[in-house]
């Protein structure tokens, strides 16, 4: 089967979301939005500029304003194709002009400004130079849960990314693992994924043995063994929506070792995952995992966040960590993944995207989190 690009969402649901984009930066004293070609404009309003481009696409949101899409004439075309267009007013400007001039326009001159994170330096210098006054922050910094509470065809959409991600795991599960190379199953990890409706694989971590003790570890040459642990993480987005799951698996039996970390590891993951509920802080999710590892004296090997938001990205805001207070609110979305890595040795992961529901969390990813022996 195969997923498409666009997700099936009206000129209403872009409209509402540049309303609600607008009215949350005024209420955080921000004198208006300005977002650059990325995820952020993607969700706003549904359209993808082209990947590589020097020319100025920005979108101007202000509350009591409608939403201005600043356009290169020649972009135009495929702009006003967007799902999101007849929300917007369209501002093209041709080469030869100034758009740092026509934007600095629409805008409060002295305002300070929330602006998408991957905007050029180039735009944005030259948007300060049109107007001195003017101030920025980053997005993430401004409003970083901009995009964590996903609606109702939201979740849909990070429901179906999910149990393709957990169809991709129950066949790797069944190939060989013994003789070949890390290389080898990660090639077969993508194409399951995009077989599943995947457009884009962001991932495919598979780190055997020793290389398990890297949390990042990119798959390479390493032939895996017999007798090795094997952790398993990979995702991409389907129909725009993001994946993330972790197992670990093992070939062949494992050492009394190796199982009662991999268990402590799952005790964590569960710790974790039942500290979801609405009110509790993000930290809460991390102190709950945490705990269960350092309980069994592995906390020095527990090194990072237990948990990252997921979405139209894959990792995106809220995080799962100690010191963030933001609290839970139903509809977002993110990982709970933590991990024990035992350097020289092997290291184990758990992952599920989780989700906040009125009374707690639910799972987007259902495999068997219990130790999977595999040849």
């Amino acid at each position: 089967m195969t997923g498409s690009t666009a997700a099936s969402f009206t000129a209403d649901d872009y409209r509402a979301r540049m309303e609600r984009a607008a009215r949350t930066a005024a209420e955080a004293g921000l004198a208006g939005l300005l977002v650059a070609p990325g995820p952020d404009l993607v969700w706003l309003t549904g359209y993808t500029p082209p990947a590589v481009t020097e020319r100025l696409t920005l979108l101007v949101l202000a509350a009591g304003q409608d939403p201005v899409l600043v356009v290169p004439a020649l972009e135009a075309p495929d702009a006003r194709k967007a799902a999101g267009a007849p929300a917007l007013t369209l501002r093209d400007w041709t080469d030869g002009k100034d758009p740092y001039a026509a934007t600095a326009a629409l805008l409060d001159a002295s305002g300070r400004f929330g602006i998408s994170d991957n905007a050029w330096a180039l735009h944005l210098l030259a948007l300060r130079k049109a107007m001195p006054g003017s101030s920025y922050a980053s997005l993430t910094e401004a409003l970083p849960m901009l995009r964590a509470v996903k609606d109702a065809a939201e979740l849909d959409l990070m429901a179906a990314a999910g149990a393709a991600a957990d169809a991709t795991f129950e066949e790797i599960r069944n190939v060989r693992f013994s003789g070949r190379r890390e290389s080898e199953v990660a090639a077969d990890l993508d194409r399951h994924l995009r077989r599943h409706g995947h457009e884009t694989v962001d991932f495919t971590i598979v780190a055997s043995g020793p290389n398990g003790a890297d949390p990042h570890h990119e798959a390479g040459d390493r032939v895996i063994e017999r007798g090795d642990m094997v952790v398993l993480d990979f995702g991409g987005l389907r129909d725009g929506y993001g994946s993330d799951t972790s197992r670990t698996v093992h070939v062949g039996e494992p050492t009394d070792e190796e199982r009662r970390v991999h268990d402590i590891v799952r005790q964590a993951q569960e710790a974790g995952f039942r500290a979801v509920r609405p009110g509790a802080a993000c930290q809460d999710v991390d102190r709950a995992a945490r705990a269960v590892i350092a309980g069994a004296g592995y906390g020095e090997h527990f090194i990072h966040r237990t948990g990252h938001g997921i979405g139209v990205t894959t990792h995106e805001p809220p995080y799962m960590i100690e010191g963030e207070e933001q609290p839970l609110v139903p509809g977002m979305c993110f990982s709970v993944e933590p991990g024990i890595y035992l350097p020289g040795q092997f290291g184990v992961r758990i992952e599920d995207i989780v989700t906040v529901t009125e009374d707690g969390g639910r799972r987007l990813n259902t495999t068997a989190r219990e130790l999977v022996i595999v040849e």
